[in-house]
């Protein structure tokens, strides 16, 4: 199979002169999305009402899809689940590891991951009582401290600041070396480069849809549970759509065969279908393919700045191996120019204390959208154009 990123790109909806670098936090519109989820509004919840759940099959998409992703994270089909949000899937992955491992009370997890993966691992840590402890260190140690009182590791493939690409195989061989359990979130990863879930011998996987998998603001997320796990992990959020029979309703729990007893609540339909709009364009698409655009694009954009952009200071891994599909730069005031880069049509993010973050999407974006960010941003950097009042008024979201 090989790529057709023109293809690729004419089935999005990208607003007239907009070069939208942000597809790593909130990816765009899938042309075909509108439609599928004014299908499952009318069609299926408009006609079928609640029979929907069995003529329209609503309650298999959580597996159904799940299986659509497990393709582009390298996992084995049936043990990819789709429901609830990222924090949920972390906190179960977490329960379980430390259930399966109970003489272990350390989770180990570093100062790059993302912060509320950090606050389900301290709230779990408190409900589960003393001794239970997250420790974390710098992303360049996580490997090192690696060792037989660790329980599990839980780790961010890619850091959601630097675009800094740990290397799942090494620290998952360590982990298991160690007698300890690897997770992996995979919030900067699915969609960004082919993972290999399997291939890794992974435990446990996690991971949203709404950044390169485009399923819309607050989008499901999904779990990964290894088949030598699915039966075995019980999930500490036991929701009756995770139960054997959930409509047998019995009033003990019994926990479902596989990775779909780690469903919770009653899936996000709608959400779903807007999802499956974006994954009828990811078919279509070589990860190999994926993985060397993305590199092309993020090289371009990276000498394009440095050529230009002196007082910008590279914070992303040059090294292929080390990266993921995003690239950041620093700045004293990183703030103030993001929101310069916005008032000129080129959207990315501000990731405290300094990021400026720009993501690379070959599904969408291309060579001349990254000399075009690059022109604009080198206009705002030589001009001081982001020196102004308006653009250092802090907004709630960044």
């Amino acid at each position: 199979m090989s790529s057709d990123f023109a293809k690729t790109r004419a089935q999005f909806h990208l607003p007239e002169g907009m070069i939208y670098l942000d597809g790593n936090s909130l990816g765009p519109l899938p042309r075909g999305a509108a439609a599928r989820v004014a299908r499952t509004v009318e069609q299926e919840w408009g006609n079928m009402l609640i029979t929907g759940w069995n003529k329209a099959g609503w309650m298999d998409k959580p597996m159904r899809v799940g299986d659509r992703i497990a393709r582009l994270i390298g996992a084995e089909a049936g043990h990819v689940v789709m429901g609830d949000t990222l924090s949920i899937k972390v906190y179960q992955a977490l329960a379980s590891c430390l259930e399966m491992n109970p003489t272990r009370r350390v989770i180990l997890s570093d100062t790059g991951n993302f912060p509320s993966d950090l606050y389900m691992a301290e709230g779990l840590c408190r409900t589960l009582g003393p001794g239970y402890t997250l420790k974390t260190v710098a992303p360049e140690a996580v490997l090192e401290a690696i060792d037989d009182t660790v329980a599990c590791t839980m780790i961010t493939e890619v850091d959601y600041r630097t675009g800094r690409k740990h290397d799942m195989a090494a620290i998952t061989a360590r982990a298991h070396d160690c007698g300890a359990l690897a997770i992996w979130d995979l919030a900067h990863s699915a969609g960004a480069f082919q993972v290999e879930l399997a291939a890794c011998n992974v435990d446990f996987a996690v991971g949203c849809t709404y950044k390169y998998l485009n399923s819309g603001p607050g989008g499901p997320a999904f779990i990964y549970v290894a088949p030598r796990h699915a039966d075995v992990a019980r999930p500490a959020l036991a929701g009756w759509q995770g139960h054997a029979a959930p409509f047998d309703f019995d009033l003990s729990y019994r926990p479902a065969t596989g990775a779909e007893r780690m469903r919770v609540g009653t899936p996000p339909i709608l959400q779903l279908a807007a999802l499956e709009a974006s994954l009828d364009i990811w078919d279509s698409v070589d990860m190999a393919d994926l993985r060397a655009a993305s590199l092309a694009l993020t090289d371009r954009y990276i000498a394009g700045i440095e050529a230009n952009c002196p007082d910008l200071a590279l914070a992303t891994p040059r090294e292929h191996t080390q990266r993921g599909s995003q690239v950041s730069f620093r700045h004293p005031q990183g703030y103030a120019i993001m929101q310069a880069m916005i008032a000129r049509g080129v959207i990315g993010d501000f990731r405290a204390p300094d990021i400026i973050r720009c993501g690379f999407t070959p599904l969408f974006i291309n060579a001349a959208d990254v000399d075009a960010a690059v022109a604009i941003i080198s206009d705002i950097m030589q001009n001081s154009l982001w020196d102004r009042p308006e653009y250092k008024t802090r907004a709630k979201v960044t």
